[in-house]
């Protein structure tokens, strides 16, 4: 039995090191070699160039190597068979370590503090508590129903939205698009981590900006932006930012990526980039989990974390 490892934009040696550590009995392939097409029963991948997976004939399922799927979803050649999405602890730990993290940097300043310190400015300003700020998150799975639990924690009234509805405890929720009207005109700080699909690409655009809230405890409203770059139009953000729609941003991901260095978003003095590194992969921890996936589909389980391809997620 081989499993296929396809992967672009990075040196995949890592996850297959990691992949033989999990399963040593096991045959990694970089590439499906026509002579072992017809071993090949998995494949594991991450923007995989397209047509790689439509001539496997005994494929029986594919899984990602990260929270998103339409890197997959993109190929308009896959095969049908079952597609699973990377559901794990580290992963989840590591997007909510980095929407505490930037929230928490917003509401205390941290923009405009680097900045004096720069200059040497000695001028405290004003700090909302957290009870004073309310976020929204939009996009309520494993991803953001952690980011959610966390900030309410923290003492943040906490809203999510999400396509259809949904229940947690201690957390505003509301779905569907009065909902999402809802969302964007109450939030002082919003989180965005939904999926890419037919229906969010390119949903941050004017229009999506101009709803959100005019006044908030910080000014006008944050955006931080952790999902996946086609949600958004970069230059959309640009002007709201300067023309006082928002007041700051961080960005994980764009409209292109790496960010071109001519962008202006890298020169923004109210923009905070992050190279899409909000929750990276990390082959030592989601390896094992797609290895016990394999063998349990293999002793005849149902694959659990399975994508629907009507919804891109």
């Amino acid at each position: 039995m081989t499993i296929l490892l396809s992967v672009t934009g990075f040196d995949p040696t890592r996850w297959r090191e990691a992949l033989l550590k999990a399963s040593p009995n096991e045959q990694i392939v970089l590439r499906p070699a026509s002579a072992a097409d017809e071993a090949i029963r998995y494949a594991v991948v991450w923007k995989q160039p397209p047509g790689v997976l439509a001539n496997l004939p005994n494929l029986q399922a594919i899984f990602s190597l990260g929270a998103g799927v339409d890197h997959i979803l993109a190929d308009r050649t896959l095969p049908d068979v079952p597609i699973v999405r990377i559901v794990a602890d580290d992963l989840t730990k590591r997007m909510s370590e980095y929407v505490v993290w930037r929230v928490l940097d917003h509401l205390r300043r941290g923009m405009t503090y680097r900045a004096q310190q720069t200059a040497r400015i000695w001028n405290e300003r004003l700090q909302p508590a957290a009870a004073d700020v309310s976020v929204g998150i939009l996009g309520l799975g494993e991803l953001g129903r952690d980011a959610a639990e966390k900030l309410r924690v923290m003492g943040f009234p906490v809203s999510g939205w999400s396509r259809t509805p949904k229940a947690l405890d201690g957390i505003r929720c509301l779905h569907g698009e009065d909902g999402l009207t809802e969302i964007l005109a109450s939030s002082d700080i919003l989180v965005v981590l939904l999926p890419l699909t037919a229906e969010t690409a390119g949903m941050i655009d004017d229009g999506f900006l101009t709803r959100l809230k005019r006044e908030t405890p910080l000014g006008t409203p944050i955006l931080v932006q952790a999902g996946r770059g086609g949600l958004q139009k970069d230059s959309a953000i640009l002007r709201a930012l300067n023309d006082g729609r928002l007041m700051e941003a961080s960005l994980d991901v764009f409209e292109r990526e790496p960010l071109p260095a001519d962008s202006p978003l890298w020169r923004h003095p109210r923009v905070f980039v992050t190279p899409h590194a909000a929750a990276s992969s990390d082959p030592a921890a989601l390896a094992p989990i797609i290895v016990r996936q394999i063998a349990a589909h293999r002793r005849g389980e149902v694959l659990t974390n399975l994508v629907d391809p009507g919804t891109g997620y």
